[in-house]
């Protein structure tokens, strides 16, 4: 039998078209980080040989120790991390520096998809469900007390794992719902609110799976959900005055426009925005980008690397990115859905989903849609730790569908 047989060779090669896509942007906005990107992509690739040759079932025997280590890695940034821009999410020794929170997601999907797959695990039942709840909130909370809100709401993702399982969807409606209006809220926009209020009581009828009986349970339920969202939505305000200046107007500046806070927490936004707007239909071309080459996006290389395919490679090329990442997280949850093996389909489940929220939220924040945090895009954004991590769960996801090509079970 040849060896090959089984490799997904259309997923490995928009892995590799992506991080080399990645490296010439990077190279174009600081090429030393560039030449530093390709070596990481590199590694990336040493260790992705590593895991194809290793057996399939380690990463499943191994989960618990792969999860507890990424949580005690997370809790020892609190004596021992280095403070970035209000978050003590790095590690640093001497040139070398680490970002546990990347390895949490990973040891996240793995820890995930080994309970999952035990022979005890039934998501209709309330133990179940409340100890996969658990195993996603210990680092999630972690996370939280970093405080590193994106990578929080990355771990949102795991959640789509479970819906596969069977998940009942009203999880889905009351979640994205309370974030909805809770980012209303922070906007004080009444007229908005009550607008989203009434869009939860129709959201809570269409995905309740029975038909509602409009009996007094069912009253009561539903007014209690709508009292709770009108809550949250007018303390969001209260929130927003507690919070520091610079996360305050992170979030005003997608009520208010990027232009009153040019020279604070717009500034990012609004060259950001300019450099994808000059780039028209076919961009500037390779290093001739003048809000790319000029350094006025802090971050371009990292969290803003969207904003220099847009000026340099134009629409055309922004839409062909956007195109490979569809292309690329479409086949993943292709193949997950394939798995013979439960542990294989929810970790690529796991994976496909951190991986969409990432590029939604990356790509949302660099266009002014989402407030600005710190999370990467996936392959792309500059940084080892990201990389390296991204690389692994690619690769451990393509072995284990090489596995299951390959079992006779």
């Amino acid at each position: 039998m040849n060896w090959t047989e089984g490799i997904d060779k259309l997923g490995l090669g928009l892995y590799i078209v992506l991080c080399l896509f990645a490296v010439a942007n990077i190279y174009s906005v600081e090429p030393s980080a560039g030449i530093k990107q390709f070596t990481f992509f590199g590694i990336s690739l040493g260790i992705g040989l590593v895991i194809f040759f290793t057996r399939a079932k380690f990463f499943e025997n191994m989960a618990g120790m792969f999860y507890i280590g990424s949580v005690l890695l997370l809790l020892g940034l609190f004596p021992f991390g280095t403070e970035v821009l209000g978050q003590k999410n790095w590690y640093r020794f001497g040139g070398f520096s680490f970002q546990p929170v990347e390895f949490a997601k990973l040891g996240t999907a793995l820890m995930l998809a080994n309970y999952v797959a035990g022979p005890d695990f039934n998501i209709k039942n309330s133990k179940s469900l409340r100890t996969a709840l658990v195993l996603i909130g210990v680092p999630a909370f972690v996370v939280l007390a970093i405080p590193d809100v994106g990578s929080l709401l990355v771990f949102m993702a795991f959640m789509i794992a479970l819906y596969r399982e069977g998940l009942n969807g009203w999880f889905f409606g009351v979640i994205f719902i309370l974030g909805l209006v809770f980012l209303i809220g922070l906007g004080i926009n009444p007229l908005y609110e009550v607008l989203g209020i009434i869009a939860i009581a129709l959201i809570y009828i269409f995905i309740n799976q029975n038909r509602i009986s409009w009996n007094i349970i069912s009253i009561s339920s539903l007014v209690g959900i709508v009292g709770l969202l009108c809550g949250l939505s007018y303390a969001a305000p209260l929130i927003l005055e507690k919070m520091p200046k610079h996360q305050r107007e992170r979030i005003e500046v997608l009520y208010k426009g990027e232009k009153m806070f040019r020279d604070t927490s717009g500034y990012n936004l609004l060259y950001s925005k300019t450099a994808i707007g000059s780039g028209g239909l076919t961009g500037k071309g390779f290093r001739e980008g003048s809000v790319t080459q000029g350094k006025f996006v802090p971050e371009q290389s990292t969290d803003y690397i969207f904003c220099t395919v847009g000026e340099e490679w134009g629409f055309l090329g922004s839409s062909g990115l956007i195109l490979l990442y569809a292309l690329y997280i479409g086949r993943i949850y292709y193949l997950s859905e394939r798995q013979k093996s439960i542990f294989n389909r929810v970790f690529g489940y796991s994976f496909a989903s951190i991986l969409l929220m990432h590029f939604s939220i990356n790509i949302g924040m660099v266009m002014g849609l989402f407030p600005t945090v710190g999370i990467p895009l996936p392959f792309f954004s500059s940084g080892g730790t990201s990389l390296v991590t991204f690389s692994i769960m690619n690769f451990i996801f393509f072995k284990l569908n090489y596995a299951d090509k390959n079992s006779l079970v």
